[in-house]
């Protein structure tokens, strides 16, 4: 099926060949090449062909097509040979140009003979002898066959490197690379590394450079102590070669330092991203680089213990480490083999072995902020727990253990979690007997006490609809058992669990949301610690600790009332509970009750901004949970204070406390203590303290530990948090590698994730690209998140942001035409729901960007725009709105100056600015605001600039600067003085 028009003349041709080349490489620009050269032989000029034959070489060179470059690359030199005057200087050019092209890929292809190679490099260099071309590119060539085969390397290099480069030698930074890598063979890492050091650098680059290069220096830079670098280049140079068949070799030697460098887990995320290379991949020398590398990789998983994971391997089937990695050394051993009975050696073979034999070399090198161990990526029934040093052992009897579990449990001692654990496995057991003893009771009453642990670990997760459910089957079953006390406990837990449901409104929207659903969710709160007051007056016998849980639960409903409604009624109540819970627990030495209900008072003054009284109260806690205990309560109240000192202002009190309380935490059980939760609150007192990054180590630590706890949701939205802080920070490679990580997670992949927080999370992906400079990776992902913000009805407003974003980097790609229609989508949402500073912001560049681009040609463009933003301001004037950023007014009057100064209009241009520097008020005395007094001076700047350069009047805009100068500096802003002075200087020497 075709996959474009067909061109009917030779104009259309060429636009589709144009059309066709801003295509990435792949099966839909080859088959599209395909296609237009069976257009152009319908033509009768020759030249169109040649042009669409060479364009199809190209298709297939970089598409990892080897066994059909050649053949294309004949027609064309048929066609050179039958018709040279077809052949202007270009394709001349790019026609002895290729001859390399084929070269390299008649070496990729073990069934061509080495005769055949040889022939073909002696009819290159009787080409360039002929047409009078230098033959430094020949001598290139015989120099790769040589290291290829692994035979005359030394004489073939300097009969390469000793020559002088020509127009056909390869690019700089192909020849530095392939230079390096000479020296790498003979085991000079530091001259290879001091030899790459340019394209490293980035200063000199092609299409494959420096992503090539980079690949292959991982190691040497490890071995001579650059590990930092390593790893930088590491995160920059996988992104330029990920998924790309005609790179496969790269992404290999990626997966290989992976492996060397302690980050299995990451190799094998990389590996199921790269899946498609198995399939793909036609070069046998490209497989072969590539599958040493997933071979590499596998072998290191298998030795660590872990062949039985899963990995991503050939289509068709699903893999374990173990099974993949013998495939793949089965497949890789015969291409190595196929090549050497080719080249008459053992070349490929013995460098295939030397990667396969290489030690680690190092432990454990951090390459991303999302580090994780094998461990973490082992699946499992459910997340996984750390290992926690203080827990119990669990007693061998099966009544001792079930004693225990309910002895702690009444305690609420963590250890409780361990002991229902391995009960829960083995009730599940086929064959599981249960005993015969009075102590223990019935198999019914076990089952209850499992659910009632179950629905306790959901309601910790937030899942508070599986929470209440649970707790009602448990009341049940401990009915059918005889333990009514249980069972009016357990129904309890249910009515506070359901209280905390937050219903869905028919749009999916959370009916909780604003002051009608906040009251609607305290009037449910009232309600139910009312029927918890009734529950605990209608059920007798209840043990002290049963009646001493009940009242929390009492104090618990008034708690999260007020937190629900701030209203000051509902303090009182609040407290009186807290008193009831108290007095009860203090008079039946319940530690574990009476350290909860001095920790929900201190709560309950936070809640009502009385922060010093909540301070006064942990102080207390601490010393008599150091006195008293119980010592699992010490991690979680270290942490309140922690909160507490963060909103005193005492940053450094806070941090002290919180570090504290995740090193106690470390000594109980996962679920015991909100660690992931400490870990957020630490980073928060960095960010105070002005230590960023550390922030950033703490945030993904929470992220991480989120997931494992199993709460995906609040996972992602942490790392959405530690991305933009690691994007603020200008780590950004560091940011990609992180959202690609997470958006590469099988349920955000399958759409299980919440739609709009993977649309942050790409959101935030794009801006990083476009913060890296990659303008068009950054521009497709803004456009496609555009176009699905576009169906968000019930959210106008975002995607206003989105498509106003778009258009700013269509603009910058200079497609101006697309860049206003998506201007025109942003508008029509801020129609719906106003980002009054978004959009004004975006047609001001929009129009900044056309009018610098285009001059007077796109100035009327630019005006409309400018208009558009001038509705905009006069839109927020009339509501009220203020900006967070600049002047709305004074920023579109600077921009009419700007955009009238590019397009040549210096009067008005002048008029604009005048206007803006009225707008923004000269800066007075008592103002501190930096951002006003540089966005004054640079008013003045580009004023005197049209004035004295354009105009030609220095007379003016000397007295203007010289006047801002002095203001500036009586202000003691010397700072935005300097490129006042710069001018004048400027304007008096060409006057």
């Amino acid at each position: 099926m075709p996959t474009a028009p067909h061109p009917q003349n030779t104009d259309e041709l060429y636009q589709a060949l144009q059309e066709n080349d801003r295509r990435p490489y792949g099966r839909t620009r080859t088959v599209t090449a395909e296609e237009l050269v069976d257009a152009a032989e319908q033509f009768a000029e020759p030249r169109p062909l040649a042009h669409a034959l060479l364009a199809l070489q190209k298709a297939y060179n970089y598409g990892s097509e080897p066994r059909k470059s050649p053949v294309v690359f004949a027609r064309v030199l048929t066609l050179f040979d039958e018709q040279p005057d077809v052949f202007d200087e270009r394709l001349r050019h790019t026609l002895f140009w290729r001859f390399k092209w084929v070269a390299n890929a008649l070496l990729a292809l073990p069934e061509i003979p080495l005769a055949s190679l040889r022939q073909w490099l002696t009819e290159m260099r009787d080409r360039y002898e002929k047409a009078d071309l230098g033959l430094q590119p020949y001598y290139g060539q015989a120099y790769h066959l040589a290291a290829h085969v692994g035979e005359d390397t030394d004489l073939a290099y300097e009969l390469w490197a000793g020559r002088t480069r020509t127009r056909l030698s390869d690019c700089e930074a192909c020849e530095i690379c392939e230079r390096a890598r000479h020296h790498l063979a003979a085991g000079d890492d530091e001259r290879a590394l001091r030899t790459w050091e340019p394209v490293l650098a980035g200063k000199e680059s092609c299409q494959e450079e420096p992503a090539r290069s980079v690949s292959y220096a991982l190691l040497p830079l490890l071995r001579t102590g650059g590990a930092d670098r390593a790893r930088e280049l590491h995160l920059a140079g996988y992104r330029a070669c990920r998924r790309n068949p005609s790179m496969s070799g790269e992404v290999g030697r990626h997966l290989e330092f992976c492996a060397l460098t302690g980050n299995e887990a990451r190799g094998l995320e990389l590996l199921a991203e790269n899946r498609n290379l198995f399939d793909e991949v036609e070069s046998p020398l490209d497989l072969l680089s590539f599958l040493t590398g997933v071979e590499v990789l596998l072998q290191r998983v298998e030795l660590l213990g872990h062949g039985d994971l899963p990995a991503a391997g050939y289509p068709g089937r699903t893999w374990t480490v173990a099974g993949l990695r013998a495939e793949v050394r089965g497949r890789a051993d015969d291409l190595a083999a196929r090549f050497d009975a080719r080249n008459g050696t053992t070349t490929h073979t013995d460098r295939r072995r030397a990667r396969l034999d290489r030690a680690p070399l190092l432990d454990a090198l951090e390459l991303t902020l999302r580090t994780r161990g094998l461990d973490d990526v082992t699946p499992a029934a459910a997340p996984a727990s750390a290992p926690t040093p203080a827990s119990a052992a669990v007693p061998e009897s099966l009544p001792e253990l079930i004693t225990r579990a309910r002895e702690l449990e009444e305690q609420g001692h963590p250890d409780a979690t361990a002991c229902w654990a391995r009960l829960r496995t083995l009730v599940a057991s086929p064959g599981y007997a249960h005993p015969d003893d009075p102590a223990v009771g019935p198999l019914v009453r076990l089952r209850a006490d499992l659910l009632d642990d179950e629905a306790s670990r959901a309601g910790q997760k937030d899942e508070f609809d599986a929470s209440a459910a649970l707790y009602e089957e448990a009341a049940g079953r401990y009915d059918e058992a005889g333990a009514p006390d249980h069972a009016a406990l357990a129904r309890a837990c249910a009515l506070l669990a359901t209280a905390q449901v937050i219903p869905q409104g028919a749009d999916g929207a959370d009916e909780a949301d604003g002051t009608e659903g906040a009251e609607t969710k305290a009037a449910a709160l009232t309600a139910t610690h009312a029927a918890l007051v009734r529950l605990h007056e209608e059920t007798p016998g209840l043990a002290p600790f049963q009646e001493a849980r009940l009242l929390r639960l009492r104090t618990s409903a008034l708690g999260l009332r007020l937190q629900t409604s701030r209203n000051e009624e509902d303090i009182a109540p609040v407290f009186a509970e807290l008193d009831l819970l108290l007095a009860f627990a203090t008079r039946h030495d319940i530690a574990g009750q009476v350290s909860t209900a001095h920790l929900l008072r201190a709560s309950s003054y936070a809640i009502v901004g009385d922060l010093p009284a909540a301070a006064t109260e942990t102080d207390a806690l601490l010393d008599r949970l150091k006195a008293h205990g119980p010592a699992w309560h010490l991690p979680r109240t270290l942490g309140l204070r922690g909160k507490i000192r963060i909103g005193l202002k005492d940053a450094q009190a806070a941090h002290a406390d919180l570090a504290e309380a995740v090193r106690q935490a470390a000594e109980w059980p996962a679920d015991t203590v909100d660690t992931a939760g400490l870990h957020g609150d630490l980073a928060r007192a960095c960010m105070h303290l002005g230590r960023p990054d550390e922030a950033l180590r703490h945030l993904t630590r929470s992220a991480e530990l989120e997931l494992r706890h199993g709460s995906r949701f609040d996972a992602f939205c942490t790392y959405s948090n530690a991305a933009q802080l690691s994007l603020d920070l200008g780590r950004i490679e560091d940011c990609i590698a992180l959202l690609d990580s997470l958006l590469a997670e099988p349920d955000v992949a399958a759409g299980e994730l919440d739609d709009r927080l993977v649309a942050q999370l790409r959101l935030a992906r794009a801006r990083a690209l476009h913060a890296g400079e990659d303008l068009k990776a950054a521009t497709a992902e803004f456009a496609a998140l555009a176009a699905e913000s576009a169906g968000w009805d019930d959210d106008p407003g975002s995607h206003a942001m989105i498509a106003a974003e778009t258009a700013v980097l269509l603009a910058e790609s200079g497609e101006f035409g697309r860049a206003r229609e998506a201007a025109d989508q942003a508008l029509a949402a801020h129609a719906r729901d106003p980002r009054y500073e978004q959009l004004s912001n975006c047609l001001r560049e929009l129009a900044r960007l056309q009018a610098e681009r285009q001059g007077a040609e796109g100035l009327a463009d630019a005006l409309a725009l400018l208009a558009d933003a001038g509705r905009i301001a006069d839109e927020a004037r009339t509501a009220g709105y203020e900006s967070r950023g600049r002047d709305l007014d004074s920023a579109l009057a600077y921009e009419h100056g700007r955009v009238n100064a590019y397009a040549s209009e210096y009067e008005t241009a002048l008029t604009a600015l005048d206007k803006a520097l009225t707008l923004l008020g000269e800066p007075e005395p008592e103002s501190h605001d930096r951002d006003h007094v540089g966005e004054w001076a640079e008013c003045v700047r580009l004023t005197a600039v049209v004035e004295g350069l354009y105009l030609e009047r220095p007379a003016p805009a000397l007295a203007r600067l010289d006047e801002a100068v002095s203001r500036l500096t009586a202000l003691g802003h010397t700072e935005e003085t300097e490129p006042l002075t710069s001018l004048a200087a400027r304007l008096r020497d060409e006057g």
